[in-house]
C-alpha cells in the first residue's frame, strides 16, 4: 500500500484471533453471523465455543446432507436435530454417517417426524458414547413391536454408550410399555430429565386387564403406576425434572409419585393434566418444597386455592405456569409475588374480571418482592389500566417479556406506563389490544374518565338518563380506581410515556390494534435491536411505516403485514434495501402486492426462508416459482389462491 506520495506504507498488523473473539462477544448472534462474512479471521472468531453453546445443526434426512454431516467433523462437540428419517437406504446411510464421523462428539440428539427400524438406531447409538441428551418423541416404529433392546447383546452395548445419558424425552410414544421403558432406562442410569408426556400410563385402571393397575407383572401394552413408581426410585439420586403433561394422573397418583423416597424434583410439568385438584397440588408442594419450575396450565379443576399453596410453599420457585386455569381468580395472586426468586410467570386466560382487587391489593402490599422477568396475562378480556400502572411500578426494574395479547380492555393509558415504567423490556405482545390508539404510542395520553356531571351516572341500559333505575351492577362489569393523572405524569417525568423509550425491545407485536395509523408507526417504531415486528391487520397503515420500519428497524429477521390494505410495491421497495437480515415475511391479503414484490426479494433478500402471500390477487405463480428457484434458503412459500381476481368464486 502507498501513501498518496507514493511511499510504501506499513501493513497494519492482524489482530490477535483472542481480541476479535472478545469483540465479537459484545455482539448478538445475528451480528455475529454478518461479521463472520468479513473475512477467514473474523469466520474463525465466531467458531469460538463460547458462541457455540446451545447450538443445534437441523437437517433433513437426504444426501446432500452426508457432506454437512463431515463438515461438522472439524467441531470438538456438537448437537444434532435430524428430520425426516425412514427405513430407507438414504435415511441408514445417513446414520451410519453420523456415528462414523461424530460419534463421540455428538451431545445432543433429536429424531423428530422420523420412523426409522431399531436396526437403524442401534447401529448408531453404541457410537455416541458422549451423548447427554436423546429425543425420540414420537418415534412409534421402535416400539410399536414391543422389541426394542429384547436381546442382552443389544442393551449391554446402549448401556456402555449412554451410561452419562441426563436427558431422555419420550413424549408421545403411543406403544410405549412398562418391558421397553425398564430396557431402555435400565441403559441409562443417572438421568436428570425425563419427559413421558402423552404416554399412555395407567394410573388407577388397567383397560387390557380390566383389573386396577399395577396388581400384576410388568405390562406389554402400557406404562403402569408401579413401574413408573419403581423407575424414579431407582433414579431419584440423579432425577431433577419430570415431566407427565397431557396424562390421566389423578391426586392420588400424584401423592404417589411426589412421595417417592430420596426423590428430590426441581423441576415438574403437569400441563393438561385435567384430573388434578387444589388438595393434590397441596399434597405435591407439601413433599417437594425445592421445585424450581412447576407448569400447571391447562388443569381446568385449580383454583386460586392453589395459588396460595404455591405461594406458601414454594419459597424458591422461579418459573410457573397457571395459564388457561380457568377457575384462577385474581385472589393469591399478591401473595405469589411475595416470592423473591419468581422469574416467570404465566396466567394466560386466568383473569376473567376487571382486576379491582388485584389492583388495590398491589396498592396496599409492602410484601410483593417478586423480580419478574416473564409475565404472560394474554386473554385477560376484562383487564384494566389500573392494574397495568400498578404492575409497572411494580415490575420497572426486571420485567422483560410481557404478553398482553387479547387483553380488550386497556387503553392508552396501559401503554403509556408500561412505556414510561418498564424499561427493560424485550418482548411486548399487545395483539388484538383494539383501544390502542396514535397517542397510546406516542405517549400524549387524554384522560378517559368519563364526565357525569353530578357523578351520578348518565344512562342506564333500559331507562335513559333516569339514573335511580339502574340495575345493580354485575360482577364484571366492577372497575378499578381510576388511574389518576398524577401517576401517569410521575412516571413521564422519570422516563418519558413514548413507546420509542423501549429501547431494548427485540420482538413488538401491534397486529389487529386497528386504531394504530402511521402517524405512531412512523414516529416511535425505531429499535435497532428489533427482530420481530407484527403489524398485522391494521387498515390505517400504508407504504410510509414500511419505510420508516425498513429504515429504522434494520435488526429484522421476522415481518408479518398480512391484511394490511395500504401496503404496496413502493413502500416494499423503500424498505427492502435496508432488511437484509430478514428470514420470515407475510404479505398474505395484501391485494395491492404484485410480481415487483417478489423480484425485490431476490434482490435483497437472499437469507428469506418463509414467505406467506397467500390471497395476494395481483402475483403470480410464475413469479413464485421463479422466487423459490432463485433463493438458496427458501424452505416454504404459502401461496394459496395467488392470482384470483375474485375470492368469492374460488372453492
Amino acid at each position: 500500500m502507498e501513501d498518496s506520495d507514493g511511499e510504501e506504507l506499513p501493513e497494519t498488523p492482524a489482530l490477535p484471533l483472542e481480541i476479535i473473539v472478545y469483540i465479537l462477544s459484545f455482539l448478538h448472534a445475528s451480528d455475529r453471523k454478518e461479521a463472520a462474512l468479513v473475512c477467514s479471521s473474523w469466520y474463525h472468531a465466531s467458531q469460538d465455543l463460547r458462541f457455540q453453546k446451545d447450538v443445534a445443526f437441523s437437517f433433513p434426512a437426504s444426501s446432500s446432507s452426508l457432506a454437512l454431516v463431515r463438515g461438522l467433523a472439524r467441531k470438538p462437540r456438537c448437537s444434532l436435530k435430524i428430520s425426516q428419517l425412514d427405513g430407507f437406504s438414504v435415511s441408514r446411510s445417513l446414520l451410519l454417517e453420523v456415528g462414523a464421523v461424530l460419534g463421540p462428539r455428538v451431545e445432543s440428539l433429536a429424531l423428530p417426524c422420523s420412523s426409522i427400524t431399531e436396526a437403524s438406531l442401534l447401529a448408531l447409538l453404541p457410537r455416541l458414547t458422549s451423548l447427554q441428551r436423546l429425543d425420540i418423541r414420537g418415534l412409534d416404529s421402535l416400539f410399536m413391536s414391543g422389541a426394542f433392546l429384547s436381546r442382552e447383546e443389544h442393551r449391554r452395548q446402549v448401556r456402555a454408550a449412554l451410561s452419562g445419558l441426563e436427558e431422555l424425552d419420550l413424549s408421545d410414544l403411543r406403544y410405549l410399555s412398562d418391558l421397553t421403558l425398564n430396557r431402555l432406562t435400565g441403559c441409562t442410569p443417572r438421568l436428570r430429565r425425563l419427559s413421558l408426556a402423552g404416554c399412555h400410563i395407567a394410573f388407577e385402571f388397567d383397560p387390557y386387564r380390566g383389573r386396577p393397575a399395577g396388581t400384576a407383572a410388568d405390562s406389554s401394552a402400557l406404562v403402569s403406576l408401579r413401574n413408573l413408581r419403581r423407575l424414579l426410585t431407582e433414579q431419584s439420586s440423579s432425577l431433577k425434572a419430570l415431566d407427565l403433561s397431557r396424562t390421566s394422573i389423578t391426586p392420588e397418583s400424584l401423592r404417589i409419585v411426589a412421595q417417592v423416597q430420596d426423590l428430590v424434583l426441581e423441576e415438574l410439568h403437569l400441563q393438561g393434566c385435567k384430573e388434578l385438584t387444589d388438595y393434590s397440588v397441596e399434597v405435591l408442594v407439601k413433599h417437594q418444597p425445592g421445585l424450581l419450575k412447576l407448569d400447571l396450565s391447562c388443569c381446568p379443576e385449580l383454583s386460586s386455592r392453589t395459588v396460595r399453596a404455591v405461594a406458601r410453599g414454594l419459597r424458591s420457585l422461579t418459573h410457573l405456569s397457571l395459564s388457561r386455569d380457568s377457575k384462577i381468580t385474581e385472589k393469591g395472586l399478591v401473595e405469589l409475588l411475595s416470592v423473591s426468586s419468581l422469574v416467570s410467570l404465566g396466567l394466560s386466560g386466568c383473569l376473567h374480571s376487571s382486576g379491582a382487587e388485584l389492583q388495590e391489593d398491589l396498592k396496599a402490599s409492602t410484601a410483593a418482592t417478586a423480580q419478574l422477568e416473564l409475565l404472560h396475562l394474554s386473554g385477560s378480556t376484562n383487564l384494566q389500566d389500573g392494574v397495568l400502572v400498578s404492575l409497572s411500578q411494580l415490575l420497572g426494574g426486571s420485567l422483560k417479556e410481557l404478553d398482553l395479547t387479547l387483553c380488550l380492555s386497556l387503553t392508552d393509558l396501559s401503554l403509556c406506563s408500561i412505556s414510561a415504567g418498564l424499561q427493560r423490556l424485550e418482548v411486548l405482545r399487545l395483539g388484538w389490544c383494539k383501544e390502542v390508539t396514535d397517542r397510546g404510542l406516542l405517549g400524549t395520553v387524554q384522560d378517559s374518565r368519563p364526565e357525569t356531571g353530578d357523578g351520578g351516572p348518565r344512562f342506564t341500559r333500559t331507562f335513559g338518563n333516569m339514573g335511580f333505575f339502574q340495575p345493580p351492577r354485575m360482577p364484571f362489569e366492577e372497575r378499578p380506581t381510576p388511574v389518576s393523572r398524577e401517576e401517569l405524569q410521575r412516571l413521564e417525568r422519570r422516563h418519558g410515556a413514548s413507546l420509542s423509550a423501549l429501547r431494548r425491545l427485540t420482538e413488538l407485536d401491534l397486529s389487529a390494534c386497528s386504531k394504530l395509523s402511521d402517524a405512531s408507526i412512523t414516529q416511535v417504531v425505531h429499535f435497532p435491536d428489533l427482530q420481530r415486528l407484527s403489524l398485522s391487520m391494521l387498515p390505517e397503515i400504508s407504504d410510509a411505516s414500511l419505510a420508516s420500519v425498513g429504515r429504522r428497524c434494520r435488526s429484522l429477521t421476522s415481518l408479518q403485514l398480512s391484511h394490511c390494505p395500504g401496503i404496496t410495491d413502493r413502500g416494499v421497495a423503500q424498505a427492502l434495501p435496508y432488511l437484509r437480515r430478514l428470514q420470515h415475511l407475510s404479505l398474505s391479503c395484501c391485494d395491492n402486492i404484485t410480481d415487483r414484490t417478489l423480484q425485490l426479494l431476490m434482490q435483497h433478500c437472499s437469507r428469506l426462508k418463509t414467505l406467506d402471500v397467500s390471497m395476494c390477487k395481483n402475483v403470480s405463480v410464475t413469479a413464485v416459482d421463479l422466487l423459490q428457484a432463485q433463493l438458496p434458503f427458501l424452505e416454504n412459500v404459502h401461496h394459496k389462491f395467488i392470482g384470483v381476481a375474485d375470492l368469492s368464486l374460488t372453492d
